[in-house]
Parts: structure tokens; C-alpha cells; sequence
């Protein structure tokens, strides 16, 4: 491997678990694989500087169990979202993630001038990579997972941080801590994860008002697949990352120009799973598809409608919960929401909508009443719940699963 193939910590990047700062190994360890659990998180951050010293292998997760020999030298181990059920492990080469580090410093300016701020657990990818880039790239990075959202903003000020890698749901904790303070050195903020709400991006730009915002679409899978910056529209993900190279295609695997499945080719793809294939991923001609379904406007923008797995039939009709899910969303009086999907002896299936907080019969009415004006009556939910607080993975988003399981309890 060359320098440019496998991870590094440039001796100008510092690292911290919180306040702790996390020494530099030697990097005279071994070069073998390790499975490293994330908690607690100076300890993990410890293993992982010397995996990334000594050039080995690893993956960061609790409960991983890999076979002997799985993991063959230049290559690492990431682990799926798992929002849909038990999280896949998955297989990288280092370089997989470094050709995206070099065309993020080129692009977005990202270097040792930096301090980057991580607030998620690091057994989600995004907050892998995040902490894996800022030491590629010779940048300071902070590592907030077990700091709560109002010392996250703190630290972030204190610190000086430009550079943020959130998911919509850790900005909006973030905006919620902030008590109408700014974050003035905050230059730059990638979000990806999930659909991010035009009022958590509007209170971003108070709080962190010199602060460029990039939203971008991929997957444990496929790494970046777009990028959007300041002039994206509201809803879109952006355009193709570079060296991407989309394709759109019908239920027939034929390029349409309408709505269809997202592919991807690039050189930022995983190479294969680890404990056998995922049936809602396919690889077709060097193109990834995740199942995710979209269309591409004549500006290049990708716009998202939902997961092909999560997709439904209500009455003969294909319907996504996430289409839902947004309009629940955009109600100023809800705090998150999730969408399942119930069987029906008549229509097939019937959505019921489980909010975040307490008991409000009026807010019920208004969300049934916003899908129905919305989206129509076969599609607006039947019922609506509400639950103190909705599961979460590490990375913020809701855990559909333990969601699912919660409400068959409830019934």
C-alpha cells in the first residue's frame, strides 16, 4: 500500500475524547484486525490511533464477531445503520475512504488548520469517518458523544471548532442547547443521515452564522454519493459527489427520466459484506443500489422519496412512509416523528404515526389532518401515537425496529 491507500495521523492533528486528549501512538504496533468497542470513548478513540498508526484492521462495535482471516490486510470493517434491524458488517479497503478525504480537502478546504467536531458515537460511520479524515488531514478533532448537547455547544466554542459532521437529528439538539448563542468560528458543517427540516436549517444559520452547510445522501455502502451546498433547494440532496456516477432506473432496470432507483459507481463503494448478502442491496455492471428511490432534476439535483424496503402498497398504491414522515415533520409542534406500516384486510396496509413527547389529542388532530390535505385520505394515518421518547440508534435516527416492537407492545 502506498501512503495514499491506507489511514494516517499527521503529527498536526490532535485528538480528544471530550476535554482528554488522546496521545499520538508510536506506531510500533502490530498490523493485524481488531474489534474495538466504542465505549468508553477514550478508550476506543486510544485503539483506534494505533490501529491507524500501525496500519491494521478494525472495527469499531459492540458484539462484532467476524471469522478468522476475514479481514484481509488495507482493508477495515464498518457497520450498517441498522434502523431496520440488527446492523450488517461490512467490508472497506482504507483507500475506499482516503480518495474522499483528498477530494474534501480540495473541495471544501478541509486541513490542519481545522478543528473538527464529531458529536455522534463511533460506531456509526459517519462518525468514523469524520474523526478518520480530520487526523488524515492533519486537523484537530473532538469527539462529544458523551458530552450532553449544551456541553457539546460549549466545547464547540470553547475549542473554536470549523468543521461539524452531524445528522439532522444531532444538529437540531444542538440548535435546541444553544440559548441564542453563535458558534462564530464555525465555518463549515456537513450533514448527511437523513432529510434535514428548513427550520433546523434556518436555526443553524443563527447559530453558527459564518457557517457554509453541505448536505449529502449516501450509505454505510456507498460512502458519498452527493453533495449539496449553500445553493441546493430545500428538500434536494445535491448533485453528484466527485466521481460519482448516477444512474436512475426503472422497476425494469432501465434509465428513466421519472422517478426511480438510485445507482451509484464510484471508487468510494464497499467491497462485500461479511456474514452473508443483504437482499436490499444489489451490484449490477460496477453500479450500487441501496433501494433508495428518487428522480434527478434538469439541474443535476437528486431529490429523495423514500427506501424501496420501506415502501408499502395501500389500495394497489406504492407508498413510502418517509413521504409522510415529512409532512409530520414540518408541523412546529412536533419534536420527530416515525411512520409504520399496519396490515389492512381491506387496503393491504394502513400507516399509524408514532410522535415524539407527550399525550396531545389536538396535535393528533392537526397531523391527521395535514396528511389528509396533504397526501389524501388513503394515505394520512389511521391512527396516532405518542411515546416520551422514540428509540434511537447511535447515529440519532429512529430505530424502526425497537419502534416496531415498542408498538406491537402497545397494542
Amino acid at each position: 500500500m502506498t501512503d495514499n491507500d491506507r489511514f494516517a495521523w499527521k503529527e498536526s492533528a490532535r485528538l480528544f475524547a471530550g476535554p482528554e486528549e488522546i496521545a499520538r501512538p508510536d506506531g510500533s504496533g502490530t498490523a493485524g484486525f481488531e474489534v474495538i468497542a466504542p465505549m468508553p470513548t477514550a478508550a476506543c478513540l486510544a485503539r483506534l490511533g494505533a490501529r491507524v498508526r500501525a496500519a491494521g484492521g478494525f472495527c469499531v462495535g459492540d458484539g462484532v464477531s467476524l471469522p478468522e482471516g476475514s479481514v484481509p490486510p488495507g482493508h477495515f470493517v464498518t457497520l450498517t445503520g441498522g434502523s431496520t434491524g440488527r446492523p450488517k458488517a461490512i467490508l472497506r479497503r482504507h483507500r475506499s475512504w482516503t480518495a474522499s478525504f483528498a477530494q474534501n480537502a480540495a473541495l471544501l478546504g478541509i486541513g490542519s488548520a481545522d478543528r473538527v467536531a464529531i458529536p455522534g458515537s463511533l460506531d456509526h460511520s459517519l462518525a468514523l469517518y469524520g474523526v478518520l479524515e480530520a487526523l488524515h488531514l492533519g486537523a484537530d478533532v473532538h469527539v462529544l458523544d458523551r458530552l450532553t448537547p449544551r456541553a457539546q455547544v460549549a466545547r464547540c466554542r470553547e475549542q473554536g471548532v470549523s468543521v461539524l459532521y452531524a445528522t439532522p437529528t444531532q444538529l437540531l439538539r444542538l440548535v435546541r442547547a444553544s440559548d441564542g448563542g453563535t458558534l462564530p468560528a464555525l465555518r463549515l458543517i456537513l450533514c448527511g443521515g437523513g432529510a434535514l427540516q428548513p427550520e433546523v436549517r434556518d436555526a443553524i444559520g443563527k447559530l453558527a452564522p459564518a457557517a457554509a452547510l453541505y448536505v449529502f445522501y449516501g450509505s454505510a455502502e456507498t460512502s458519498f454519493v452527493t453533495l449539496g451546498g449553500p445553493g441546493t433547494p430545500d428538500g434536494a440532496v445535491g448533485g453528484a459527489y466527485p466521481g460519482v456516477t448516477l444512474r436512475i432506473l426503472d422497476p425494469e432496470g432501465r434509465p428513466t427520466d421519472g422517478t426511480g432507483e438510485v445507482w451509484a459507481r464510484s471508487p468510494y463503494l464497499f467491497e462485500r459484506y461479511l456474514g452473508g448478502p443483504d437482499a436490499t442491496v444489489r451490484a449490477r455492471d460496477g453500479f450500487v443500489s441501496v433501494g433508495e428511490i428518487g428522480w434527478l432534476d434538469t439541474d443535476g439535483q437528486i431529490w429523495l422519496s423514500g427506501r424501496l424496503s420501506r415502501m408499502v402498497q395501500i389500495a394497489d398504491r406504492n407508498v413510502h412512509p418517509e413521504a409522510v414522515e415529512a409532512v409530520i415533520r414540518d408541523l412546529t409542534d412536533v419534536s420527530d416523528c416515525a411512520v409504520l406500516p399496519r396490515p389492512d384486510p381491506l387496503r393491504g396496509h394502513r400507516l399509524e404515526a408514532w410522535l415524539e413527547g407527550p399525550e396531545d389529542s389536538t396535535l393528533a388532530d392537526r397531523v391527521q389532518r395535514a396528511c389528509r390535505e396533504a397526501l389524501g385520505p388513503l394515505v394520512a394515518p389511521r391512527a396516532v401515537h405518542f411515546a416520551g421518547v422514540l428509540p434511537r440508534l447511535p447515529s440519532g435516527k429512529i430505530d424502526l425496529a425497537a419502534l416496531s416492537r415498542l408498538a406491537e407492545r402497545a397494542r
